[in-house]
């Protein structure tokens, strides 16, 4: 599952107002100069991001942008779900208003769906570690342990790549 860049740079917004935080907002524009990241595209991210109340706004030359909340309050899970909506592994995978899982090729009684099981299972480790992360942790920095996370897959702390294979 790949997220598009509206979670990459929302994400990437969210940081740079929690390294800033402090009295006084921060102008867009100098968050999209110091990522490299186009300004009209931002001002549509956080636009979404101001309606799921994770940041807010100053007009005027003072003007800007800035944290609803403490970053230690501030889950990717709300920052993701803000910006991609619903998190779905696959297409045919949606969440119910109860919360339940639901798969639309199941729409007939008598047809059970035989990957449901692990789609469910992505999903709910995708939006586990999402709820898991907090803006403070990513602003904090890496902690991820130098090792093996999966076999054949290493991370290396001091450059935060991630290597897979022998």
């Amino acid at each position: 599952m790949m997220f598009s860049t509206k979670a990459e740079y929302g994400v990437r917004v969210m940081v740079e107002l929690a390294r800033r935080a402090g009295e006084h907002p921060i102008p867009l524009a100098e968050i999209a100069e110091h990522d490299g990241l186009p300004l009209a595209y931002l001002e549509h991210l956080v636009a979404r991001l101001r309606k799921a109340a994770l940041i807010d706004s100053r007009r005027g030359s003072r003007g800007g942008y800035m944290l609803a909340r403490s970053p230690a309050e501030i889950t990717m899970a709300e920052v993701v779900e803000a910006l991609e909506g619903s998190i779905a592994p696959i297409e045919c995978i949606s969440e119910a208003s109860d919360g339940t899982i639901v798969c639309s090729r199941e729409s007939d009684p008598d047809h059970v769906c035989p990957t449901k099981l692990l789609w469910t299972k992505v999903r709910y480790a995708i939006v586990r570690t999402l709820q898991e992360t907090t803006l403070a942790d990513l602003v904090l920095g890496p902690t991820l342990p130098d090792g093996p996370m999966l076999p054949g897959t290493w991370i290396d702390t001091q450059t935060q790549t991630l290597t897979t294979g022998a």
